[in-house]
């Protein structure tokens, strides 16, 4: 979009040059009958005004070669011709003054409606222009800064690696991480109690015993109540009574 904008800057100074020119020659009387236009009076205010515009023209053209000052002197020269070329066609149009021939108000016309577009073009790139400048500039502002941090963050990292080096003499350190064992539960077997046959115990009370009989039967039952307890102790998992020396 510059380089369409410089394009507009070298048709403002070309159109200020050509206009400059014709008002710097006010007092050629013959040139401005040829041409059908009404003369400046006095002529040293046409010539003043003729050697501002060619002024203008020259800053133009400069300002289509240097791209610092492109966009600002695009928006001064375009609101300069949109203007010149307002006034023309209120004059002419509306007032009808000065009072021209057809060809000569035609000219005229055509030439303020020309100084018009180009005018306001130039207003509306030059502010396209300016946005897009300004775009760049805060992206290379944040690239600079982005820039500035990865030089630190990469001073910082190479500070820190240096530390390191010194602590651990020139090793690399390794951190030591926890070994996790792995839990084994204890195999338990099912213990089977060892079960004993137990001798009956005799009943006391039958009828139709003796005493002898009957001290013999209590022999028997006590005999087989000593047996039912040892085999009870001997069983595992049994209670064992506490050594006594």
């Amino acid at each position: 979009m510059k380089p369409l904008l410089r394009a507009v800057l070298i048709l403002d100074a070309l159109l200020l040059l050509a206009f400059g020119l014709l008002f710097l020659l006010t007092p050629w009387t013959s040139l401005y009958n040829a041409l059908l236009l009404v003369q400046t009076q006095p002529a040293l205010v046409g010539q003043g005004f003729g050697v501002a515009l060619i002024g203008l023209a020259w800053l133009a053209l400069h300002a289509s070669i240097d791209g610092a000052l492109t966009s600002t002197v695009a928006k001064v020269v375009g609101h300069v011709n949109w203007l010149t070329g307002v006034l023309m066609l209120v004059w002419l149009l509306g007032l009808h003054t000065p009072a021209l021939t057809g060809f000569g108000q035609i000219t005229a016309v055509i030439t303020g409606v020309v100084l018009l577009v180009v005018g306001l073009g130039g207003v509306r790139l030059s502010g396209a222009v300016r946005r897009r400048e300004k775009v760049r500039l805060v992206e290379a502002v944040a690239a600079e800064r982005a820039e500035k941090q990865a030089a630190k963050d990469a001073a910082k990292d190479a500070a820190n690696k240096r530390d390191a080096g010194r602590v651990t003499g020139g090793f690399p350190a390794y951190r030591a991480e926890p070994v996790v064992s792995p839990v084994v539960e204890p195999l338990v077997e099912p213990v089977m109690p060892v079960t004993r046959p137990v001798n009956p115990v005799p009943a006391l009370d039958e009828p139709g015993l003796t005493a002898s009989e009957r001290a013999a039967r209590a022999d028997e039952v006590a005999a087989a109540r000593e047996d039912a307890r040892n085999a009870a102790a001997d069983a595992p998992g049994a209670p064992r009574p506490p050594f006594h020396g």
